[in-house]
């Protein structure tokens, strides 16, 4: 964990929810996949968890959507401010155990932690699938950014007006891959759970109060005992969690 103080260089709306900011200053706290970032925000007792999307040459890319007081004073913000920021929290993926042909799944706005596993895999000359999962077309967002990296990506829609129609698992039938990672609400983990043949990690939300370990609020039990969603987590394997 380090904290430092980024600047926003880019903080711009990509759906009627979803936004996107660029931050800039020291990122070297930032060294895996799927680690988060806890950001201090002006007249909030609690730091808001936000999933890094993104980190490469000095520049953070978080990807958010606006859901309570903190989001929404975060969508406010302008390029120029600066923020204080907690890095290089949580665990991140394993991609050591990946193989050939693994497949992403983020549902909502457990997409942009997606993104980065994907860069770093192909990077490792694997080759990804990436199932993205939304309600609606309008809801959708990151699909180009995916395919710029060369990755082959599915996109499912519960009420069918864009791709595939239902929910990710819908996208999964059919599709043959050595691992999987996920990230998503709970329902959608769930159901991944249940539908994939291989091992696999999962990503989790769940509220946090410090984001490093110390208060112990994010707790949850495992097949190993109980683990902190923001220290040993936030991924876990298929094989501890207790469903």
């Amino acid at each position: 964990m380090k904290q430092v103080f980024l600047t926003i260089k880019e903080n711009i709306a990509l759906t009627d929810s979803v936004y996107k900011m660029v931050l800039s200053g020291d990122t070297s706290g930032v060294t895996n996949c799927g680690q988060f970032v806890n950001i201090k925000l002006d007249g909030l007792f609690l730091r808001r968890p936000i999933s890094v999307c993104d980190c490469e040459d000095g520049q953070l890319t978080l990807v958010y959507k606006v859901v309570g007081r903190g989001t929404e004073q975060m969508s406010r913000m302008n390029a120029g401010e600066i923020l204080d920021v907690l890095v290089g929290l949580g665990n991140g993926y394993d991609t050591t155990v990946s193989g050939d042909a693994p497949l992403l799944i983020g549902g909502g706005v457990g997409v942009p932690p997606m993104y980065m596993l994907c860069k770093k895999l192909i990077a490792e000359g694997k080759n990804p699938t990436v199932i993205l999962g939304f309600n609606r077309a309008d809801e959708i967002f990151y699909e180009n950014e995916f395919k710029a990296l060369g990755a082959r990506v599915i996109v499912s829609t519960v009420d069918g007006s864009y791709g595939v129609k239902g929910f990710v698992t819908d996208a999964m039938k059919g599709i043959d891959y050595s691992y999987f990672y996920t990230c998503g609400p709970e329902p959608m983990l769930k159901a991944v759970y249940r539908a994939t043949n291989t091992s696999g990690q999962f990503s989790f939300e769940e509220r946090m109060g410090c984001g490093f370990g110390a208060c112990m609020g994010c707790s949850c039990k495992t097949v190993t005992g109980y683990k902190r969603i923001c220290k040993e987590g936030p991924v876990l394997c298929k094989e501890e969690i207790l469903w």
